[in-house]
């Protein structure tokens, strides 16, 4: 019954986080305003909100213009419902439930945000790294210092290779997302991470490169990499961890 409840609650919250990502991009406040599809600019009624089901019911289409809908809006629909029901099965502080769901929509936002136009927005991740200080700062207690070295580690990582490329290989947004993973990871779960997102990235650039999809001067969204690696960690880093020790030995 609860999981049903997250699941709903999630898709919702999943609906507004596509306002959000959409309202950003034209610089319009997410907060007033009603909903209207962005061909035709028809408001939308209720029925054309309802989260992952009117896109089902609609075919993929606006009912008024008739205009593809992206699968975006399911798709991150879909995501933030799961983004609420996993951390309750793996947490047992609720406190820290809490704290994790809110900072996975941050995360949702950035990862499409970047995916879709390679940035990574100051609005969206420098919030929720006051969000991540705060929280490690008042509940955290003796693992503050973990937690403040991993954004260290996080943000210099990054630091570093903008200074010593000036800025060509990654910008701003990218270290200022460092620091926030190490806020919410810790040094152990910022490393995993990072070492996860660098895969990832790999793998998806061979894979493109191979398909033609892309060339190798063609610029991928790492923010989505990372973003992604930060959700899976944040969930399961103390088993992947554990994992990793076994199968060196430590």
């Amino acid at each position: 019954m609860i999981g049903t409840i997250l699941f709903i609650l999630g898709a919702i919250i999943g609906s507004f986080l596509n306002v959000v990502i959409f309202r950003l991009k034209h610089r319009q406040s997410f907060i007033t305003g009603r909903s209207y599809c962005p061909h035709c600019r028809k408001t939308l009624g209720f029925w054309d909100l309802i989260p992952i089901l009117s896109f089902v019911f609609l075919r993929g289409r606006c009912r008024y213009c008739g205009q593809k809908i992206s699968w975006q809006y399911p798709l991150v629909e879909l995501i933030t419902a799961l983004a609420f029901i996993l951390p309750y099965f793996s947490l047992s502080l609720v406190i820290e439930y809490y704290f994790l769901v809110i900072i996975f929509c941050f995360l949702i936002v950035i990862f499409v945000y970047d995916l879709r136009y390679f940035l990574i927005l100051d609005e969206v991740v420098v919030p929720a790294i006051i969000l991540a200080l705060i929280f490690a700062i008042f509940v955290r207690g003796s693992q503050f210092t973990d937690f403040l070295w991993g954004g260290i580690i996080g943000g210099g990582f990054f630091l570093i290779q903008y200074l010593i490329s000036s800025g060509k290989w990654i910008g701003g947004g990218d270290i200022r997302l460092g620091i926030l993973m190490g806020l919410l990871l810790g040094v152990a779960g910022v490393i995993t991470a990072l070492f996860m997102a660098y895969l990832l990235g790999a793998l998806i650039a061979i894979y493109l490169l191979a398909s033609k999809k892309k060339k190798m001067k063609s610029q991928l969204p790492f923010g989505t990499f990372l973003t992604l690696a930060t959700f899976i960690v944040a969930l399961y880093g103390e088993r992947i961890i554990e994992f990793y020790k076994k199968l060196i030995g430590i």
